[in-house]
Formats: C-alpha cells, sequence, structure tokens
C-alpha cells in the first residue's frame, strides 16, 4: 500500500487538471450544453480524486488508473478550450467533430469507475459479509486484462481485508497460480509476496494454508524465488515450522520444497533459518522412541560422535553391517562384525540401535563440545542450547490426525530431499541430526509417500557424500549405528526387487556409497547382479552404473569388487546387456564389463562368457565408442584380455 506522499503525489495532476476542465468548461462560447454536462462528470471526478487522496491506497493499480485518468483529463481540457474560442478565431481554426463530446463523456464515465472501483477495492476491509466479489466487480480500464485487474483485487483485499476475507482472497489466488504460469508472475510483479507472507504469519489456520499454498506455487523460476527470499519467506516459514498447527507446517514444508527445487541457491538460505532442523523435528516426531528427549546436535558434534559411547560397549549386538571407512584406505576402529542374513533379526536389531542410541543421547553428555557449538542454537555464553523437536508447540500434536501426521512427515521429508541436492552444508546439518536414523525407520515402517521422499532424500545425501569425502566419513563411517542402520534398509528394498518407486533411488544410494564397503562385505553386490536381469531398463541401467562404481578404478576395492560381480554370475548378464539392452542400458553395461576385463583379465568367468568377442564387437558400434567413458576404456580393456586370454580360449563352453 501507498503512504500519504505517495497518494499526494500520483494524484495531484489529475485532480489540477479536473479542476481546470471545470473552469474553462463556464468560459465556453460554443457547445455550451455539452460543455457543461462534462464539466458535471468532470467535478464528480475531481471529487472522487480527492477522496482518493484521503485514502490508502494499492500503488499499483492507482498508477495504472491515474496514468490513464491524466490522459482522458488532457483530452477533455483540449476540448473545452477549442469552445473557449470565439469570433474569427473561432470559425477560422476551430473544428470539433460532432461525436467529440460523445466520446469525452464515455471517457469520463469510464474514468469515474476506474476511480471508483480503486477507492472501493482499497477500502475493502468493511466488505467481511461474504459477497465483496459480486458487488465490486471490476473497473472499465479492466476491459482488455481483466485478470490483472482480478489479481490487483485479490491483493488489495489481502492487504486491507479482514483474516477471514484475506484467506478467501488468498485461496482465489492459490487458483489463479494454480491456473496458469503467466497468473503466478503477474502476482509477484504486482507485489503480492509481500500480503501473502503476512498471511502465513498472522492468519488463522485455513488462510494461513492458503498462502503458503500459493507461495509454494509461485515458485516457478528461480527469479520468482529469488524475490521471495528476499521478502523474508525464510524466517516466515521457520516461525511455522516451529510453532505453527500441524497442518499449516505440512504446507509450509511443501512450499519449502517447491523454492528449492525452482532456486537450489535458497537453500542455504532456509539452512542459516534454522528450517532444515525444524523438518528434522517433524520427521523425528513419533518416528524415534522418547522423543521427548530428543534434540538436533549442534552442528560441530555429530550423531555418530553421540552414538560412539554405545558402540563401544555394545559394538557385538548393535553391528548389523561393515562399512569401510574412505576407499578402505583407513582401518576401522571396530572388528568387522558378523553378516545377519535374517531379515527379522535385521530389523529388531536395528530397533535396537536405535533405541540404545536415544538411552546413550538421554544419559550421557558429548564430550569436548567446547568451541563447536551452533550460532543458531547457542546462547550470548557460548553454551549450547537444547531445542525440543518441533519448538514451543509440540504440546498436543499426539492428538493430531494420522493421516495429517503422515502427511506432515512426507512433506518435511520432500523439503529435506530439495535442500540436500548438491549442497554438502546442507547434508552435513542432516547427517549430524538424528534424520539418517529417521528415514531408516520410515523406510520401513512409513507411508507410502513418506518412504518415497525418504529413498529420495537418501539417495541425494549419498550422492554428495559420493563427491565430498568428508561428508562420506562423517555420515556413513564404519562405527555409525545410524549408517548401518540406513545400509540395511537401502539393501532389504534393492534384495525384495519390488520394481516401485523405491528401487532405483536405493540402488543409486548405495552405488554412491560404494567406497564406504569393506571388502569384508560381501551383502551388496549380488542384489545389485541380479538386477541387471531385470525386465524393466532402467533398473538394470542403474544396476549396472551403481556397481560401475563399485569396480572402477578410483575405488580403492576394485579388484575384490570386480571378483565379486563375476562370482555373483555378472559376466553373463552383462553380455547380454550390451547384445540386447536398449542403448542407454548397453553403454552402461559395455563401461561395467571393461572396468572388470581390466581388473581380472585372467577370470576363466570371463573367458566363458566370451568377453573379448563382446569387446570386439562393441568396438565396432559407433553409438556406444561416442561415448568417451567406452572411448577411453574399450581399447585397454580389449589389449589386456588379449593378453591373458588366448584364441582358443575364446570357444571355450
Amino acid at each position: 500500500m501507498m503512504g500519504d506522499g505517495g497518494v499526494k503525489q500520483i494524484l495531484a495532476k489529475p485532480i489540477q487538471l479536473a479542476d481546470q476542465v471545470s473552469k474553462w468548461a463556464d468560459d465556453a462560447h460554443s457547445f455550451k450544453q455539452d460543455c457543461a454536462e462534462l464539466k458535471a462528470k468532470t467535478e464528480r471526478l475531481a471529487g472522487l480524486l480527492r477522496q482518493a487522496a484521503r485514502a490508502e491506497l494499492y500503488e499499483r493499480p492507482t498508477r495504472r488508473i491515474m496514468d490513464d485518468t491524466e490522459q482522458v483529463l488532457d483530452k477533455a481540457l483540449a476540448l473545452v478550450e477549442k469552445c473557449r474560442a470565439h469570433g474569427l478565431v473561432r470559425r477560422l481554426f476551430t473544428i470539433i467533430p460532432a461525436t467529440a463530446f460523445k466520446k469525452m463523456s464515455t471517457q469520463l464515465d469510464n474514468s469515474i469507475g476506474d476511480v471508483s472501483w480503486l477507492i472501493r477495492v482499497s477500502s475493502s476491509s468493511g466488505s467481511d459479509d461474504g459477497d465483496f466479489d459480486t458487488h465490486l466487480g471490476l473497473p472499465p480500464i479492466a476491459q482488455n486484462e481483466p485478470i490483472l485487474f482480478l489479481i490487483w483485487e485479490q491483493i488489495a483485499t489481502m492487504h486491507t481485508g479482514s483474516l477471514d476475507t484475506r484467506a478467501d482472497a488468498a485461496a482465489s489466488l492459490v487458483s489463479l497460480a494454480r491456473d496458469n504460469d503467466r497468473y503466478g508472475k503477474l502476482i509477484i510483479e504486482e507485489d503480492g509476496v509481500g500480503p501473502l507472507l503476512r498471511l502465513v504469519k498472522e492468519g488463522r489456520p485455513e488462510g494461513q494454508e492458503s498462502a503458503a499454498h500459493a507461495i509454494g506455487l509461485l515458485a516457478r523460476d528461480p527469479e520468482s524465488v529469488e524475490q521471495m527470499v528476499l521478502a523474508g519467506v525464510c524466517s516466515v516459514f521457520a516461525k511455522v515450522l516451529k510453532d505453527g498447527p500441524m497442518k499449516v507446517q505440512a504446507m509450509v514444508a511443501w512450499a519449502v520444497a517447491e523454492l528449492a527445487a525452482s532456486h537450489p541457491k535458497c537453500q542455504d538460505v532456509f539452512g542459516q533459518n534454522n528450517v532444515v532442523r525444524l523438518l528434522v523435528s517433524h520427521l523425528a516426531f513419533e518416528t524415534v522412541q522418547e522423543h521427548s528427549k530428543y534434540t538436533v546436535p549442534s552442528k560441530g558434534i555429530s550423531i555418530h560422535s553421540v552414538v560412539l559411547a554405545n558402540n563401544s560397549t555394545n559394538t557385538t549386538t548393535n553391528a548389523t553391517a561393515a562399512m569401510a571407512l574412505d576407499n578402505g584406505a583407513e582401518q576401522p576402529l571396530v572388528k568387522h562384525p558378523n553378516t545377519i542374513t535374517d531379515q527379522n533379526a535385521s530389523k529388531n536389531q536395528m530397533h535396537s540401535v536405535i533405541e540404545s542410541t536415544m538411552a546413550a543421547k538421554s544419559s550421557k553428555t558429548p564430550a569436548n563440545t567446547k568451541g563447536h557449538t551452533n550460532p543458531h542454537a547457542a546462547g550470548s555464553n557460548g553454551k549450547q542450547q537444547k531445542m525440543p523437536l518441533a519448538g514451543a508447540s509440540i504440546k498436543g500434536r499426539e492428538f493430531e490426525d494420522p493421516a495429517t501426521k503422515a502427511y506432515t512427515k512426507a512433506m518435511a521429508a520432500k523439503a529435506l530431499w530439495q535442500l540436500a541436492k548438491g549442497n554438502p552444508s546442507v547434508c552435513m546439518s542432516i547427517t549430524e541430526s538424528r534424520a539418517l536414523l529417521c528415514f531408516a525407520v520410515l523406510l520401513e515402517k512409513g507411508a507410502e509417500e513418506v518412504q518415497y521422499y525418504s529413498a529420495m532424500a537418501l539417495m541425494d545425501i549419498a550422492r554428495v557424500a559420493e563427491q565430498h569425502s568428508d561428508l562420506r566419513r562423517s555420515a556413513f563411517k564404519p562405527s555409525s549405528p545410524a549408517a548401518r542402520a540406513v545400509v540395511d534398509q537401502l539393501l532389504r528394498i534393492v534384495e525384495k526387487a519390488d520394481y516401485d518407486d523405491l528401487l532405483v533411488p536405493c540402488i543409486i544410494a548405495l552405488g554412491s556409497l560404494s567406497r564406504t564397503f569393506r571388502a569384508t562385505e560381501t551383502r551388496i553386490i549380488a542384489p545389485l547382479v541380479r538386477l541387471l536381469d531385470e525386465r524393466e531398463a532402467i533398473v538394470s541401467k542403474e544396476a549396472a552404473i551403481a556397481l560401475t562404481k563399485f569396480a572402477c578404478t578410483d575405488n580403492y576395492l576394485h579388484l575384490d569388487h570386480s571378483k565379486a560381480i563375476i562370482n555373483a554370475g555378472g559376466a553373463k548378464d552383462l553380455v547380454q546387456l550390451v547384445y540386447f539392452g536398449e542403448q542407454a542400458v548397453q553403454v552402461a553395461a559395455l563401461i561395467l564389463l571393461c572396468y572388470i576385463a581390466l581388473h581380472v583379465p585372467d577370470s576363466e568367468a570371463l573367458a566363458q562368457a566370451e568377453v573379448l568377442t563382446v569387446l570386439e564387437w562393441s568396438s565396432k558400434q559407433g553409438y556406444m565408442v561416442q561415448d568417451p567413458t567406452v572411448d577411453t576404456l574399450l581399447p585397454e580393456a580389449k589389449v589386456r584380455l588379449e593378453l591373458y586370454q588366448s584364441r582358443s580360449s575364446r570357444g571355450y563352453h
């Protein structure tokens, strides 16, 4: 809305012109009756302009309408000036078309309608009787752009209406933004973000939900998100995630996901406003036991430092899988645990890990926290402040209906997924909290939507860990019960091999974590090899890519992993894929086959599968050798196989 100074400045010229038209109309020497009618309408318009000057006007339509009104008054002034001329001058130089007064009268009527609409729309707070839209209508100027004026009308209501009418206006903006990308752009350009954010802060739950929904729909491109970030969306959303009603929090979490997906640069701003911590708290609500004792550790304290004390006294009971430090270059602090094959035992063990981890947290204080406090969770004295899981309003949430709880968890997981994409800092914040434990539990027990977004979040966290060794070592080190619980659940889904929304992200996650596993961890390779023989091309392709990350030269244990792939029967499956798979699958399978041939060229299984023949055939396929990785690996792999396998062995069956 505009201040008094801005209103007076915009309206000064039109008011001055209207007064001049009225004065000159009195001096008319010709067309006196027509000039008198113009004067009457101009005086009415002048009265409305003075009324508008005393009101708090919505700036965007005000400037548009005043520009148009000023042009109309300029034309009216020119017309009455012609009528003031008299004598010889009038007869020689004054020509007034017969339709001029009729046209000018219509234009003045339109300006009167426009200014009347502007006054009504800018003082719509009194229109709370539910029929606001029916009696307000659109101004004459809106003939060519009705949607723009409808948007102005809703935004003006958002500025001046009651909470109920503001909620209705927000719902209307949701419909407009959902229907058309251009409408969403107009809402942002016409300053609609500010009143929407105010409604998120101040409104009743229904209005808050609609306003958050509208903001999420407006996040169509980086420029739009940037404007919303500058308007303060991150801090407003953080406040709602801490203290708001659960349904509103779910919608806000969804909106965070939409903003982060459209403009990844806002990820860090959300992180700085504690949004990551608050989303994790919603994820953890009723997911892990002893919820009331749960706190998200400060930035300098990893969850793993919390559970190590528990792990040191209960290693043989809680360990379910062994994973190496990066590339196996460092020896783990604990011995490799026995592999657990029984799935029920694995599930129970995961829960015992969670319970014992929670107990350790509640009974022990992490050592050496001095100097590592989170700036967002530390007071002026530098001591870490414990933050309750969902802020001050956690009490009573257990009484929310199950559908709302499940939806809130799903949206929290979705938001964390989008915030984590490609962002090491956010991923570190997520993994330093109990989010990995939560994701593991939700992958096993959550509703379908929660499982999907948990899997997607883990996939992108693993992708970032693949590229950043610090995150890989801290979040997925061998001594971490949380990391082992995650791997157990990823592996369970891969072993189940049902082609659903969970399978592909879990395959990708396991591949991205390939450098965290020890050679003695034998559970991972075989299930991935079995997926090479999958009828769904996307599954076979991702399984081949994941196995390539185990067998590639960058993996310190590539020799062990390559042998494990051969022992699991991978050679024959890869040969079939290279010959008969879809083009993308063929290339992925060929790259993996080249790595295996490089590392284990003397394998009898490769000879029996006639891999050298496959490589020779592939070298003649133009679309295959166009791939830069194939172009580099294929000649070297052929040379290695030719050195170790005789011509006669290639025909052996």
